[in-house]
């Protein structure tokens, strides 16, 4: 059963940083996309940034120039780094991947999910 653990979530003032992780916590074939999503309260999951396998990167308008999202395929973990964080940006933040297990055997996980929260 593949995991994907997040850390690095809390309560930060506005104009500061956060750096949240996720790593796939079981051996992995292959990864393709990595992302970040994020939820606030009476929202709906929204995407924030994603990563492919090829290190091309995509970013929610709101975020360009703030957030960068960063993969390390030999520690199966990826990374957004935020800063310069708003009282807006407050969240659940999700990792997802595109991952194999196996050859043939893919599949969309998620995390269980990190609280980001910014105060003005």
């Amino acid at each position: 059963q593949v995991q994907l653990v997040e850390s690095g979530g809390g309560l930060v003032q506005s104009g500061g940083s956060l750096r949240l992780s996720c790593v796939a916590s079981t051996r992995i074939f292959s990864i393709y996309t990595m992302g970040w999503y994020r939820q606030a309260p009476g929202k709906q999951r929204e995407l924030v940034a994603s990563i492919s396998n090829g290190y091309i990167t995509n970013y929610a308008d709101s975020v360009k120039g703030r957030f960068t999202i960063s993969r390390d395929d030999s520690k199966k973990t990826v990374y957004l780094e935020m800063n310069s964080l708003k009282p807006e940006d407050t969240a659940v933040y999700y990792c997802n991947a595109d991952l194999t297990v196996s050859p043939g055997m893919g599949n969309t996980y998620w995390g269980q999910g990190t609280q980001v929260t910014v105060s003005s």
